[in-house]
């Protein structure tokens, strides 16, 4: 409260790590305004903010549009009826603050980014990995393989992955390691880089922990899951894979991270092309070791807790992934309609029918016909199935082409009499082999048309 009196109409930027830590340094607070000098906010207001929080414990003030203002906030133990000495000892301790920070951003600027990229040649990034400098050529490998794939330009996606580290060896990051990446983007712009690259330098980071936000453009989205890949592959190459509730490398969040802008961002990049092209980054690294399959397990397990979060059961999570589908982009809107379609009568009928069917086909092995012959059909129930699904099946695709999951699965439903009838009086694994055969490629495309959405089997 009285922060919000002191500020006068303006926003105090109070996090609660800092409320905390104040609280506990004071007994009886009260809270002063002051001022200092307005050319200071020629330097990013990021610095000054943090200068304020991590140095002097102050709150800084916005306007509402964000815009930080020539004042801060300052919590005192003395309550005074003239407090004109105390706010003056702190703004003079303020000013000599920010003046430090306005000459590291002043120092850095001298020097392009570009320029910089020798030195992290000098920062160990991991005993066995190399440098950031060798990471850096790992992560625009990356980024340029899957660039197209996620609408991103290819040069771009380099030229950003090439600069995204080398904030780390300015004079600003090294005082505020919380500003990798944002100065990187301040000097990229400064620097006379793309927009696009200067926001993949700031964007590459995200997001760095659960709700945060996603890269925005196709670049930056392009090298943010660079950046990921590049610590899933190095780390569970070297067979550093997390145990139990340990995970110092943060794969979990960097597994998470490559889900969710797969899957919010409805990129078409499969999956599977991204932890490739991740490998194929390390293909001088001898201590790495492909595992692809260890990888992609990793990063489904993140996409089941990611989707069981989206409101999917546990059977209906396994249904889509069953289906191992090769990009992940239409994963909500398929869940969706397996909700809706697990909502219908004649669900759990199919669903059962279909989890035979499934069983059959596995028993059988090899037995299958390569197409089925119409004239080994039965009259009666299986031919009547034959036809009902020669009419489905091309509705059920176009439907899936179209993204309207919901409409394919729902008029699946329409089939369970004639899928109910065909049970009932077809024996399909018959004496006669070619019969055999002709029913198993008939149940084949039957399966295939009802699992085209998701395995409903697993419902």
């Amino acid at each position: 409260a009285q922060l919000a009196k002191a500020a006068q109409g303006a926003r105090a930027i109070a996090p609660d790590a800092l409320l905390d830590e104040v609280a506990s340094l004071v007994e009886w607070p009260v809270v002063y305004a002051g001022t200092f000098d307005p050319a200071f906010l020629a330097v990013p207001q990021e610095c000054l903010i943090l200068t304020m929080q991590q140095n002097q414990k102050y709150f800084a003030l916005t306007d509402a549009a964000g815009r930080i203002r020539a004042r801060f906030l300052l919590v005192s133990n003395l309550a005074t009826e003239d407090p004109a000495a105390i706010v003056a000892g702190n703004e003079r301790v303020l000013r000599a603050r920010l003046a430090d920070a306005k000459f590291f951003y002043d120092q850095d600027r001298r020097q392009r980014l570009d320029a910089r990229l020798p030195k992290l040649a000098t920062v160990v990034y991991h005993n066995k990995l190399g440098s950031q400098g060798e990471r850096v050529m790992r992560l625009r490998a990356i980024a340029r393989a899957i660039a197209p794939a996620v609408g991103a330009d290819p040069v771009l996606a380099e030229r950003a992955a090439t600069l995204a580290k080398a904030d780390l060896v300015t004079d600003m990051v090294g005082e505020f390691p919380e500003l990798q990446g944002t100065m990187g983007r301040y000097y990229a712009l400064h620097d006379g880089e793309s927009p696009a690259v200067a926001d993949a330098v700031a964007q590459h980071y995200w997001p760095r922990y659960a709700g945060d936000a996603l890269p925005e453009g196709p670049v930056a989205q392009a090298v943010a899951l660079a950046d990921k890949l590049e610590t899933l592959a190095g780390l569970f190459g070297l067979g550093q894979t997390p145990t139990g509730d340990k995970d110092p490398f943060g794969l979990r969040r960097a597994a998470l991270g490559v889900v969710r802008i797969l899957v919010e961002r409805k990129l078409a990049l499969p999956l599977a092309d991204a932890i490739a092209a991740a490998f194929a980054a390390f293909h001088a690294v001898a201590a790495v070791k492909p595992a692809v399959a260890e990888l992609e397990g990793f990063i489904l397990d993140r996409l089941r807790g990611y989707l069981r979060e989206q409101g999917g059961t546990a059977n209906q999570v396994e249904a889509l992934i069953a289906r191992q589908p090769s990009t992940l982009a239409s994963l909500p809107e398929r869940l969706a309609a397996v909700q809706a379609f697990e909502a219908l009568p004649e669900a759990a009928a199919l669903a059962a029918a279909n989890k035979r069917i499934v069983n059959i086909l596995k028993k059988s092995g090899a037995e299958s016909a390569p197409a089925v012959d119409r004239a080994l059909l039965a009259d009666g129930a299986e031919h009547d199935l034959y036809l009902a699904f020669q009419t489905l099946g091309p509705a059920v695709d176009a439907s899936c082409d179209a993204g309207d999951y919901a409409s394919a699965l729902k008029a699946l439903a329409t089939a369970k009499p004639v899928v109910d009838r065909y049970f009932d009086d077809v024996m399909v694994m018959a004496d006669d082999a070619a019969v055999r055969a002709n029913r198993l490629a008939l149940l084949s495309g039957v399966a295939a048309t009802m699992n085209r959405v998701a395995d409903i089997s697993k419902l």
